[in-house]
């Protein structure tokens, strides 16, 4: 079936690449017309995996109708601030039952909505939606490296015909009802990463980035239950699984934008040298409104919020969370 892929990164290249693989014909939005260049006269995307022979089942285009003409879904992967501009434009070419399926990641700044209820709003229609997140950097699906994710949906035939879409011997992907928590670990993972890259970056060792990954993790489920989401989904592949991938690759552009802030440079630095957005960097301060909203304790993404967007010294928010009073391991949970 022809699938429209809605964004040219890194990881919207990869899945349209996958896709293809898997026998699809591809249509793949780009913003940029020497992107799609590119893409349709040498099957190469100029910006992201560069050095990759894209299959020549993908087509790309500048145009969200071409895009979704006689396409049977489209795969969402634009940057988080981006999605409900891009909800709002589909919405006026697709119809109702039309399924799609979001793989960015994050919470909207303004309304604290999480892209599924972002895409709810401005489309309606929550049966035919679906989230996709996992342990799965583009750089290595993309070359067929083994890789594993999860697919949520509040309807089971939305889940398994997205499941039927995207899977392949060498990408496993499993269904699950927990919305929420599938899209608050995707969003909370990036931020734990640049925490553990700040540490890296600072000089320390594998002992302070196990500890904040796990002590990351309990902040995640903490907020995941509170949201109204299974405590269950953190030890997924959603949580735990993408949460060990983001922190421990030299693939995360989280975990690099962390060094990078330990070394004394910016989110603009990061931004201008890679091309590439690190959706951490947001979703610090986005998933602090829910945190809020919903009375959850966020120690480490509070630092990590003060460190990115207000300049804090990373060694001395260190060591403020070190000083914190001493209490049981899994308080709030």
């Amino acid at each position: 079936m022809k699938i429209a892929v809605i964004g040219a990164g890194s990881w919207g290249t990869a899945l349209a690449q996958l896709l293809a693989g898997n026998g699809h014909n591809v249509s793949l939005w780009a913003r940029r017309s020497d992107v799609v260049s590119s893409i349709n006269s040498k099957h190469r995307n100029p910006r992201y995996l560069s050095d990759v022979d894209l299959h020549p089942d993908v087509v790309a285009t500048t145009s969200y109708h071409d895009a979704l003409l006689r396409a049977r879904a489209a795969v969402i992967v634009t940057p988080s601030k981006l999605l409900r501009g891009v909800a709002r434009a589909l919405a006026d070419v697709v119809d109702a039952d039309f399924p799609l399926i979001i793989c960015s990641k994050g919470v909207e700044a303004e309304s604290g909505l999480l892209p599924v209820e972002v895409f709810e709003a401005e489309m309606g229609n929550a049966q035919r939606l679906a989230v996709l997140s996992g342990p799965n950097h583009a750089e290595e699906v993309v070359r067929g490296i083994p890789s594993g994710t999860v697919i949520a949906s509040p309807s089971d035939e939305t889940a398994a015909f997205f499941r039927d879409v995207f899977a392949a011997p060498r990408f496993r992907a499993y269904v699950s009802r927990d919305v929420a928590g599938v899209e608050l670990c995707a969003a909370f993972k990036n931020v734990i990463a640049i925490a553990v890259g700040v540490s890296y970056g600072l000089g320390y060792g594998d002992n302070t980035a196990a500890m904040l990954m796990t002590r990351g993790l309990a902040e995640m489920s903490r907020l995941v239950v509170k949201a109204g989401g299974e405590a269950i989904t953190c030890m997924g592949l959603a949580g735990t699984g993408d949460l060990i991938a983001t922190c421990t690759s030299e693939h995360s552009r989280n975990r690099r934008f962390g060094k990078m802030v330990a070394q004394g440079k910016t989110l603009e630095d990061f931004t201008n040298e890679t091309h590439m957005v690190a959706e951490g960097a947001l979703a610090c301060k986005t998933i602090g409104v829910l945190a809020a909203h919903y009375g959850v304790e966020l120690p480490i993404t509070e630092m990590v919020r003060r460190v990115v967007w207000e300049g804090a010294d990373p060694r001395r928010a260190g060591e403020l969370l070190t000083d914190r009073p001493l209490t049981t391991e899994f308080y709030g949970i």
